[in-house]
């Protein structure tokens, strides 16, 4: 994990503890535990999944992970890793971290699968949680330089629509 530079007012042990929610969110989907899953998040927090719907608020995520966990996802486990840590102030951090569903008929992760979650997290009353979360498909593409023929093709076509008043 690469180290964060800590904040004015923050702690090596404010790392642990964040280190110890990304621990307590993977621990929590793999007992099924919505609940525990839940109690995660802040009242307000939102939650963008891997296909870009988006829910508000920790009853919803619980509700939502609930169904899930007693639906298609039912023993599963969440498996991945805590990129970094980033601190914004000392009551705020952004952390990437990499993981996946692994489903029980499994014994390996599908590249495929393969997710990056930005989390913001928050300082509360009740410790470190999670105020949003995005999880998106790790899916790299190449870009094409300006002089490849995907390029030129996609200039020719701004230049056309223009001329028809498009774009």
């Amino acid at each position: 994990m690469h180290t964060p530079a800590l904040a004015e007012g923050s702690t090596r042990r404010d790392t642990e503890r964040i280190e110890r929610l990304f621990a307590d969110f993977k621990a929590a989907w793999t007992a099924g535990d919505a609940e525990a899953f839940g109690a995660l998040f802040t009242d307000d927090s939102d939650y963008v999944s891997y296909d870009g719907t988006i829910a508000r608020g920790r009853h919803e995520h619980q509700r939502n992970h609930d169904t899930l966990f007693r639906g298609v996802l039912a023993g599963s486990a969440l498996v991945g890793e805590l990129e970094s840590i980033r601190y914004l102030t000392p009551d705020v951090a952004v952390v990437h971290g990499t993981a996946s569903v692994l489903m029980p008929w499994r014994s390996a992760l599908p590249k495929r699968r393969l997710s990056r979650q930005t989390v913001v997290v928050v300082r509360t009353d009740a410790g470190w949680r999670i105020g949003a979360i995005h999880n998106g498909r790790v899916r790299p593409v190449t870009v094409p330089e300006p002089d490849a023929l995907p390029s030129r093709l996609s200039r020719l076509m701004a230049r056309i629509a223009r001329r028809f008043g498009r774009g």
